[in-house]
Formats: C-alpha cells, structure tokens, sequence
C-alpha cells in the first residue's frame, strides 16, 4: 500500500492490530473489535486467553502478529493499544520498525501527571517511526470507507449519516456530544478524531490532511489547548484556503484554562492571544456548542460564499426576513442587528409592486409579515421579487396555519436555482416529516428564529 500522506495508514488501514482485544462488549476491548470488523480491514485481535474473538483468529502477543508480517505481510498500518499506561511503552517498543501508526486509547499519562510516562511513548514512536495518536483518546472514525475504532457501542452512541463535515475534538466527552448534536440536526460526517493527549498527531498534523481529502468540506475543532501555537496557524490557514474550518476554543477564562490543563495535560494558553490571532488570519471562531453545530449545518447545506455580493453598495450583509408571526419576525431582527446584519427597509419601489400583489394587511417593511393568511407560493413571490436586493433571507413559517405546507420547500428550491443568496428556515414544527423536505433541497432548518439568524450570519461571514 503506497501512502502520498503520513496519516493515511490511519485513516484508510488495510491491517489493524488490536491490543486488548476482549471476547465481549461488556469490555471496552469487546467494543472495538466489534466495531472495527465493520471494517475493510484485515483485524489481528491480540489476547494471550483466547484462539479466537467474536469469529476471528486471535494471537497471544504482539510477537506473533509481527511473526505472521514479517513471512510475507510487510508493515501494518495501524494499532490500538488498550491496555493499562505503564504497559503501552512495552507494547510500542514491539511494534516498532514494523508498525505505522498507533493509536493509545488508554488514560493514565500526562492529564493525570504522568509526564514522564507519556515522553516515554512519544519518544518511543519517534526512534520506530510509528505516528501515535493520542494517548487518553477516542480515536479515528470515518463513515466512508467504514473505519470506527471508538470504545462507545453504536446503539449508545448512534454514528451521524455520511456527509461532508469533519469532526475534530482533544474530548472525547465533547466528541461524543457533537455526534449526536450532528446527527440531530441531520447534517452529514465525514470523519471524525478524537486525538485526546496529542502526544504526536495533534489537531494540526490532522488540519494538514483533511485539507486534501475529497470527502471533507467543513471541519470543526473543538480545542482546549495548543502545543505548538506557530504550526497551528500555518495548519490553520492552509486548510482555510481550501476548506471550511470552524473552532471553538475551550478554557477562555483563568479556571477553564486550568480544566483544560488537568484535562489533556497541554498548555491552553491565553485565550485573548489565541483569538486575536485567529481574526488576524481570517480563521473563523464560534463563541459556543450550538453556534458550532448551526454553523456546520448550515455550510454543509449551502457552503460558503465566494464573494460577498455588493448590493446597492451595501456591506455584503443585507438580509431580509419574511414571517408569517410578526412575533418571531421582531425575534429573528433582534437577532440579525446583534450579528451585525443590516435589516434593511425594502426599496419603495418594490413596496409598492408587492402590495399590488398583496392584501392590504400584509406588512411590506422588513421583516416583511405575510400573516396568518400566507400561502407557500406568497413565499415564493416576495423571494422573487426581492432577490436582487438583499444578500441574504430568513423564511419563518409557523405551520399552525393552513397555507404552509411542506410544498413550501419546492418554492424555496425554486428561488435557490435563481439565486445565489443564501437562505435559511425557522419553523416551529419539529417533525422531521416537515424539516426534511427543506433539508433535501439544501435549505437548513433550525428551531429558534435566534439560531436560524445566527446561522444566516455564518453563510454571510464564512467566504473562500
């Protein structure tokens, strides 16, 4: 197997060795067998008490997965290590000179003071060539070539649909909350890493090689600290070039810091630093989980602008909200003016064409209210005739009433093969029997007029 990238035995492994191998998912070794045999991969489960695991030859010992490679299997691509710390330099050591990568699921090093431990193993891999991930980390998941080497059962933590998101986090509790975050917001994953401790593979050495992978379009990283500040900022930049890349930076104040320290046993660093630093370089920062997951929803959906769109010599950030709820419409405006967004009166002109349309109760300022009397093709004439004006459109439709229906998602579509602008829903129907007709048409729903305007924010914000 010839690899054009470090990482690649990693992410597409054609051997995997699994230390700690157990024959039940009641362990967690049990967990990730069963999990990796959904696998395309060759799987070596090693445990010194069992012929076989779950319907695969089992060895005793490294030794004798090494013994079978080296009469004629080469090098392995990846192991994972499952065994208590101060056992982890012995087992890499038998690795070494014949094994790429590993990955140390165990805890016990430097989060938890052992220092010397973890320097131990970093050296380890360093003199064998094996690029470590982690140690005290969930692993690597990948839904398209079917690679999962989490210890969490698939009925616990149900795995997000294929898509183009990648998912980046030094927690592996955090990770855990973004799958199923991801997955409820019905937005697609492409990878996912949990590189815990960072010990070599750290969030920039992964940057590097989603930057060139043809599954990936946005990624999001959670992070608590930074190694190596200079290499994360030129990682950081480059793969912004070429991809979507959205942080949120964790431990922002002086005892969040220090969670973060007891947590991965890396430097946080001041966070005032870190952000400023991140604007200088055009790296787009999220203040928060939710704003993390609409974020991602919402480019996965649409993508990023190329360019902002000069409107009437405008900022690039003109929206227009159209309601059926004067109510929500005051909400979503409330919320675009603290994105910085330009709620913009609607040009009198098209005032006056739109109530030649319209019954004289409807509201043509902006947000323009359709009432409770609104139609889905009401939608779609206001879109149409106002697409040229704004940069941006927030639709609410509140489903109590009887001309909204999911036919409205057709109209939407329509207006969305028109224009480039990009549009966003808030509904107050959280059926996925409404939603996901908006959603297959790349429309993202979101179930606040708050988030939905934060969401429009971010398609504005975000350009390549």
């Amino acid at each position: 197997m010839s690899h054009t990238h470090s990482l690649d035995p990693l992410f597409s492994p054609e051997s995997i060795i699994l230390i700690g191998a157990a024959h039940t998912e009641r362990k967690i070794g049990g967990i990730v067998l069963r999990n990796l045999l959904k696998s395309r991969a060759g799987i070596y489960p090693v445990n010194p008490k069992y012929e076989e695991l779950m319907g695969t030859k089992a060895y005793a010992s490294v030794g004798a997965v090494k013994e079978l490679f080296d009469a004629g299997h080469g090098s392995a691509d990846l192991a994972i290590i499952i065994r208590p710390a101060s056992e982890v330099p012995d087992i890499l050591r038998g690795l070494q000179g014949w094994t790429k990568t590993a990955i140390v699921v165990s805890a016990g090093f430097a989060e938890s003071g052992q220092h010397v431990l973890q320097d131990e193993i970093k050296s380890i891999g360093r003199e064998g060539g094996i690029r470590l991930l982690g140690p005290n980390c969930l692993g690597v998941y990948d839904a398209h070539n079917k690679l999962d080497t989490f210890f969490l059962a698939q009925e616990k933590l149900k795995r997000p649909k294929k898509g183009n998101v990648a998912i980046l986090s030094q927690s592996g509790a955090v990770m855990t909350c973004l799958f199923d975050a991801v997955r409820a917001s019905n937005t697609g994953m492409s990878k996912a890493v949990g590189y815990g401790n960072a010990v070599d593979i750290d969030e920039s050495d992964i940057y590097d090689y989603l930057a060139d992978d043809p599954h990936t379009d946005i990624v999001i990283s959670y992070i608590e600290s930074v190694g190596d500040g200079r290499k994360f900022i030129n990682a950081a930049k480059a793969l912004s070039e070429k991809k979507t890349l959205l942080t949120l930076k964790a431990g922002k104040g002086p005892g969040g810091g220090a969670a973060a320290f007891s947590h991965t046993g890396r430097l946080a660093g001041r966070y005032e630093v870190f952000s400023s630093v991140l604007r200088q370089y055009g790296i787009h920062e999220v203040p928060d989980f939710d704003h993390l997951v609409d974020a991602a929803k919402a480019l996965s959906c649409q993508g990023p602008q190329n360019k902002a769109r000069d409107i009437m010599g405008g900022s690039g950030r003109r929206v227009c909200i159209i309601t059926n709820g004067g109510g929500s419409g005051v909400l979503a405006a409330d919320e675009c003016m603290r994105q910085m967004l330009d709620v913009a009166q609607v040009p009198e002109e098209k005032v006056e064409k739109l109530r030649g349309i319209f019954p004289p109760f409807y509201s043509m300022n902006n947000p323009v209210d359709l009432t409770a009397q609104v139609t889905d093709s009401d939608y779609g004439l206001v879109l149409d005739m106002l697409k040229d004006d704004y940069d941006g459109f927030l639709v609410i439709a509140l489903t109590a009433v009887k001309g909204v229906t999911t036919s409205l998602a057709d109209t939407i579509r329509k207006f969305r093969e028109t224009s480039d602008s990009p549009i966003v829903l808030y509904t107050n129907d959280t059926g996925r029997s409404f939603k996901i007709p908006f959603e297959k048409a790349g429309i993202p729903v979101y179930p606040s007029p708050e988030r939905a305007a934060r969401a429009l924010s971010t398609l504005l914000s975000v350009r390549r």
